[in-house]
């Protein structure tokens, strides 16, 4: 609810299974607006993996900053990660203790939405399922 971007909606058990288990390595790319700067520790510690529940470690993930309005006081970030834990991305920033403004998931594995204006919609084309349940 309180992100955009790609979302898949299917009936196929063995798609999802692909696209959600962390094993599979399927990757989700997140643009992420913050409140206040991030610092290079701050990312580091994106990459290297950080505790997001009790026990909870996420693996390493992709983090850079693409972004920095020191006016409006915000950071963006790029954040690749390929599990899929619940509110992760906001977690992970939560931990960095950065509020976040704003969440995008912009792709799913070779799945972009670059090109779909919000709130549309598309069906997948026949290369990116199988590329999906080939990998």
């Amino acid at each position: 609810m309180y992100t955009s971007g790609a979302l898949i909606l299917t009936n196929d058990g063995d798609f999802v299974y692909k696209v959600t288990h962390p094993k599979h390595e399927i990757e989700k790319s997140y643009t992420v607006t913050v409140k206040g700067e991030v610092s290079n520790e701050e990312i580091e510690k994106l990459r290297s993996g950080v505790e997001i529940e009790p026990g909870v470690i996420t693996s390493k993930a992709r983090a850079k900053r693409i972004m920095e309005d020191k006016e409006k006081n915000r950071t963006r970030l790029e954040i690749v990660i390929h599990e899929g834990k619940n509110r992760q991305v906001r977690k992970m920033c939560e931990v960095i203790g950065k509020k976040v403004l704003a969440l995008h998931r912009s792709k799913i594995g070779d799945i972009d939405v670059k090109d779909l204006p919000l709130g549309k919609w598309r069906y997948l084309k026949p290369h990116e399922v199988k590329k999906i349940l080939m990998d």
